[in-house]
């Protein structure tokens, strides 16, 4: 008896452990994780932005940073409405859509995301040829596009 109890134990444990591994599981990288672009966001300004993507399965988040165009007046917390359009390698296209974003104060740096996109592996996504626009107040609309491709490279999603 005492030897099925000893073995029921660590059967118990050991489907513990699997369990466990399930859950900390890394989610699936994509390469690079981090790239800038170059953009025009017309009477708004432009300059260089910093991308960059998460992987969890087939979601994938990108957020945007840039401090070539600056917030024109005080925006709060999650109040802009953003939608980042990717061009694929292949064709067609991908949209990060969200309203996450910081509360800014007037004159500070622009950041979106994380924006919420679906993506399938081997997809390879660039902001070249695609679009971001961001909502503020529901009339404001500012549309940034790449004016290059970004460096290093496109997004390469597992």
């Amino acid at each position: 008896m005492r030897g099925k109890r000893f073995g029921t134990g660590l059967s118990l444990a050991a489907g513990a452990l699997a369990v466990c591994g399930l859950a900390f599981a890394p989610t699936a990288a994509v390469d690079p994780g981090t790239a800038t672009v170059n953009a025009d966001c017309g009477s708004y300004g432009g300059g260089d932005a910093t991308l960059t993507a998460t992987q969890s399965g087939t979601s994938a988040t990108i957020t945007l940073h840039t401090s070539s165009v600056t917030a024109p007046v005080s925006l709060g917390q999650d109040s802009l409405v953003s939608e980042l359009t990717m061009v694929k390698e292949d064709g067609g296209t991908v949209t990060f859509k969200g309203t996450k974003n910081p509360a800014m104060s007037t004159g500070d740096a622009l950041e979106v995301g994380p924006l919420s996109g679906t993506v399938a592996s081997g997809d390879s996504l660039e902001a070249y040829g695609g679009t971001l626009k961001v909502t503020a107040f529901g009339f404001i609309t500012i549309t940034c596009t790449a004016t290059g491709p970004q460096a290093p490279g496109p997004f390469v999603f597992d």
